[in-house]
């Protein structure tokens, strides 16, 4: 386990650039809504543009369903894990590979989740490492997302950044600790400790 200043975040190249049209996430629902846009397309509202998801090679998908499968009996009565599926923010609308959210499943039956309900964010992450640290971060600390992880398959390690600092600018995390195989990654809910999953069951 290792212990480091989060990186630097930069804004995304788009934001300097001119005649680029961004669009609110009540106008991206209504894309949706007439059709513009089908429903298990390949596209996330991040920050007001609309951005075709990574294409998920084979060690994102081990992880994937390493999650899915192994992290869901680790955590707490009052908690589950929400697989890519979208969350509703300020500027943007996600669909994170995991999220941990409050409550149960039947709480967002006519919503989606919001930030509040995020106790951990998740992104599992091959080809699009930087894209998660950099652009990922920038949006889940904007919103006050207390931890985000990054579940590295390509260096074989968890990225757990904490501590965000929505006000800076640009919005970052201020801590981020790296866990390797051998180690175990903390669950932390609330702040409080609710457990923890070694490495090695996230990563094959």
């Amino acid at each position: 386990m290792s212990q480091l200043t989060a990186r630097p975040q930069c804004p995304p190249p788009l934001l300097s650039m001119a005649g680029f049209r961004r669009w609110t996430v009540a106008e991206y629902h209504k894309m949706i809504e007439v059709g513009l846009l089908t429903e298990g397309e390949p596209i996330e509202l991040l920050e007001g543009y609309l951005v075709e998801k990574a294409v998920r090679n084979p060690p994102h998908e081990a992880s994937l369903r390493r999650v899915t499968t192994r992290l869901p009996a680790r955590l707490p009565p009052g908690w589950f894990l929400q697989v890519q599926g979208a969350v509703s923010l300020s500027e943007s609308e996600p669909e994170p590979d995991g999220a941990i959210l409050r409550g149960s499943d039947a709480d967002y039956d006519s919503r989606l989740p919001v930030a509040a309900d995020i106790g951990i964010v998740i992104e599992v992450s091959d080809s699009s490492l930087r894209f998660d640290e950099v652009d990922k971060g920038r949006i889940y600390s904007r919103e006050g997302i207390a931890v985000y992880w990054i579940i590295n398959a390509a260096d074989k390690c968890v990225e757990v950044y904490t501590d965000p600092d929505p006000a800076a600018s640009p919005p970052a995390y201020r801590t981020r600790t790296d866990y390797r195989p051998g180690d175990a990654v903390p669950i932390v809910l609330d702040g409080q400790p609710a457990g923890s999953i070694p490495v090695a069951d996230l990563i094959p």
